[in-house]
Formats: structure tokens, C-alpha cells, sequence
């Protein structure tokens, strides 16, 4: 089995116990891609070096990253920064890691954007200078073959534009990338974060959704799906309609938070529940 795990980049979500646990399944013999994040890494760099970060809604009411050139920098810096102490933390548990951004060897490849549809002030406008992308192929040779050699890959943003005939790193979602991943390498998508999984009431974790596997399910959950959460179930429905098994919303802040979801914790979303819904 492989297994992609998406370390969250929350201030909240503290990596050390999913490290610990990458550490034991890649000694079970698992093959494991992580996939980290790091947004809050680049708020408090942006807020060190004295830049306002804006965040954008887009008409479907999406909130995200507006990357303009400077900012772009910064990303770059702060992703990098992240890689480096998440692939130094395996190697200290024992794992031949091996840091990937989605620019090496077009790991994460596709469009740039250099302009987005956004909302301001209840109207749609068209906002330009944008540094982002849509992730639309995944060197999965590549991660293969590290994986063939006994590497775990540790990969995260940004991905590489196409922009006219230049190539250039652009800001892309790490849940995305994760399941960008997770599809092209058909594995189980476990996308580590703050909370239990998914709740029915946002406001109640006495409420968690377990298991997802029909169409009536799938739009339960989507319904409860609210702020931060919702862009990990659509990245959760891009990585089943590219193959993934299953992908799992789990904690990541208790003891085998990896292998807890594996065998059972979060909330687990089953491709039946994408099947079903695409045909009713």
C-alpha cells in the first residue's frame, strides 16, 4: 500500500508525533509520500519583513492566497525553510527523506494564472498579477523511482507555471498537491489537521462524520464542510476522481496520528461516495 500524508502547515498542528509515525511505517515496509503545507510560515515571514498578506473570495465564495511577485518570494523562502526541517526531523528518525518542491523535475506541473475572478465589495471583478497555478500532471516517475530507491519523498509548493513558452514556481493549495499526488499514485490520502475530521456541527466534535460512502453521505458532508475544512474536501473529491481508495481527515496532534487513521480514526471518505454521487 501506498500512502500519501498531508502534514498540515497550522500553527496548531505540531508535525513531530506524524514524523515518529512516517518513521515506523516506512521500517513496516509502507511506501509514504509527504506532502506538507505552510501558509501560516509564510503569514508570520510576510509579517516579519513588514508586508500585509491579502487573501482573496472568489465568486464560488472560495477564500485564498492572492500571490503577487513579492509575495511569490517569500513563499518560496518560507516552503523552502519547511521542506528542509521536515526532511532534517525524518532523517533523525531513521528515514532516507529526499525534499521535493513541486518545481523539481515538474513534480506539480500545469497553467499559471496570472489572473483571478474575485469578489470585492459584492461585485465580480477580474484582479491581475496573480503567481499561481492549476495543478494539471504529476511526475509520478519521478516519485517512483525515489521510491524503488528507498527514499521517502517529502514534496510541497510550489508547483511550475507554464506561462507562454516560460516555466516559472508559482503558489499552489498543498491539500491539492497532496491529492494531486494521491491520485496519480492510486494511494490512500490521509490529510493530517487541528481538528478530529469533520464535524456536523463545525461547532461539536461530538458530532464527527466517520465514514463517508455514499452519495447522500457525500453531500452531508460537503453541507458540513465549513471555512478551511471545505478546501480539504474538495481536495479530497480531486484525489478520489484521480484514483485514490480513500482519503482520511484525521488529527494530527495525537500519539500514531497516521496509523490511527489508517485503521480508523478521522473521518474517512470512500470513493463509493464520489461514484455514487456521480450518478444520481
Amino acid at each position: 500500500m501506498t500512502v500519501v500524508v498531508k502534514v498540515g502547515g497550522a500553527r496548531a498542528v505540531d508535525p513531530e508525533g506524524a514524523l515518529a509515525d512516517v518513521a515506523q511505517l516506512v521500517a513496516d515496509g509502507e511506501d509514504v509520500v509527504v506532502v506538507h503545507g505552510g501558509s501560516t510560515k509564510v503569514d508570520d515571514t510576510l509579517e516579519r519583513m513588514g508586508i500585509e498578506p491579502e487573501y482573496v473570495e472568489t465568486p464560488s465564495g472560495v477564500v485564498g492566497r492572492f500571490t503577487d511577485e513579492e509575495t511569490m518570494e517569500v513563499f518560496e523562502m518560507a516552503f523552502g525553510h519547511l521542506n528542509t526541517q521536515l526532511v532534517a526531523g525524518l532523517q533523525s528518525q531513521g528515514v532516507d527523506a529526499v525534499g521535493l518542491s513541486g518545481v523539481d523535475g515538474k513534480l506539480l506541473a500545469g497553467p499559471r494564472k496570472s489572473a483571478v475572478r474575485v469578489m470585492e465589495d459584492g461585485k465580480r471583478k477580474i484582479k491581475r498579477g496573480d503567481h499561481s497555478g492549476s495543478i494539471k500532471e504529476v511526475n509520478d516517475e519521478l516519485l517512483y523511482t525515489l521510491l524503488d530507491g528507498g527514499y521517502t519523498p517529502v514534496a510541497g509548493p510550489p508547483m511550475i507555471g507554464k506561462d507562454d513558452d516560460e516555466w516559472l514556481p508559482v503558489n499552489t493549495d498543498a491539500d491539492r498537491s497532496a491529492a494531486a499526488i494521491a491520485g496519480a499514485l492510486d494511494a490512500t490520502l490521509v490529510l493530517l489537521t487541528d481538528v478530529s475530521g469533520v464535524y456536523a456541527d463545525p461547532e461539536d466534535p461530538e458530532t464527527l462524520i466517520e465514514s463517508v460512502e455514499t452519495g447522500d453521505d457525500w453531500n452531508d458532508l460537503q453541507d458540513a464542510a465549513e471555512g478551511f475544512m471545505g478546501r480539504k474536501i474538495m481536495a479530497a473529491e480531486e484525489a478520489l476522481s484521480g484514483g485514490a481508495p480513500e482519503v482520511v481527515v484525521a488529527d494530527a496532534n495525537v500519539d500514531e496520528p497516521i496509523s490511527g487513521a489508517l485503521e480508523g480514526s478521522g473521518t474517512h471518505v470512500h470513493q463509493t461516495a464520489i461514484e455514487t454521487e456521480e450518478h444520481t
